[in-house]
């Protein structure tokens, strides 16, 4: 085993798992905009390769492919590629742990065995499970709901053991729902599941309505309220990680907005960027979902020196409506 040594080069060679997916690909395109030299590592088994900068070297493979890639030397690897659809994680839980925890320890035990000194997880705040107060600081009790949440979970506790054993530096970033876009970078799922992109369906004419699980909540309009990020203060998140990652330490953070957005007010967003009406139609509760979810980010903004800078609704909006038509 060639053990981990740290330095803080200007221009570091990084891994990007999932460098093809939406958020691996704004991360990627915006650590080469730094100065890095990137290698995207995707299955485009949800990934699209067009999505991949030009400046990066793209390999087609698996998690499982990385140890053949960190034989050549690397200074960090930044692991998005994993499956993270709840509904399915319930109806398949082994592709969840054989996709996200089997694949994971195999990346582990490669940058193990290469010296791969950094590493930076992104990890979700579904490891939370329904929270018994928000916003969820990072010393609430993990009690997630759903394999995918409970994969994630398991793999945190991995990375903290193999950072304890073997001087990794890594850090886990916990977050909920990531919107907006950055230029040609954006949310393209076959399976689309989160609230801002189906909106836009409905603008572009791809869908009839929106539905609103609930008008009775315990909040001000009476629509849930949940965590967005934008995809670019989210990848800052996971660049800053990274040079600032301890040797021997796993660090964790929870990442967010700070105060939430409710569905109502998402709807309401949408409706004035695109100028197009947006029809909704209330349906009932759906079981297990929280009135509010927020995540606090006081511990990111004080050890990272983050602070979201595209906190606004409507620029998140924004771009993802300028994605959103650009690809059609």
């Amino acid at each position: 085993m060639t053990q981990p040594k740290i330095t803080q080069p200007d221009r570091m060679r990084l891994l990007v798992t999932g460098g093809a997916g939406y958020i691996g690909s704004v991360c990627a395109a915006r650590l080469v905009e730094a100065g890095h030299d990137v290698v995207a590592l995707d299955d485009l088994s949800t990934g699209h390769r067009d999505a991949v900068p030009a400046a990066c070297r793209f390999i087609e493979g698996t998690v499982e492919d990385a140890g053949a890639v960190l034989a050549e030397g690397f200074d960090g690897v930044l692991h998005f590629a994993a499956r993270s659809l709840v509904a399915e994680s319930m109806a398949q839980p082994q592709r969840y742990w054989l996709g996200n925890v089997v694949a994971s320890l195999r990346l582990l035990e490669a940058m193990r065995e290469h010296g791969t000194p950094r590493l930076v997880f992104s990890s979700t705040a579904a490891t939370y499970g329904e929270p018994a107060s928000v916003p969820i600081t990072e010393e609430a009790a993990n009690q997630p709901t759903n394999p995918y949440g409970a994969t994630k979970l398991a793999i945190d506790h991995a990375i903290g053991s193999y950072a304890t054993a073997h001087g990794i530096a890594a850090v886990s970033l916990r977050y909920f729902n990531v919107a907006g876009a950055y230029g040609r970078y954006g949310e393209r799922h076959t399976v689309e599941t989160h609230l801002i992109p189906l909106v836009l369906q409905v603008a572009l004419g791809r869908r009839n309505k929106i539905m609103v699980f609930g008008e009775d909540w315990p909040t001000p309009d009476g629509t849930c309220i949940r965590d967005y990020i934008h995809v670019v203060d989210l990848a800052d998140a996971h660049e800053r990680a990274l040079v600032q990652a301890v040797p021997g330490e796993h660090r964790l953070y929870n990442l967010g907005n700070g105060t939430g957005f409710s569905v109502q007010q998402v709807i309401d967003t949408c409706r004035q960027i695109t100028g197009h009406p947006i029809p909704a139609q209330c349906a009932p509760r759906r079981p297990g979902d929280p009135a509010v979810l927020i995540a606090a980010s006081d511990r990111a903004h004080c050890e990272l020196g983050w602070k979201p800078e595209r906190a606004d609704l409507a620029v998140i909006v924004a771009d993802a409506w300028e994605f959103a038509r650009r690809v059609g």
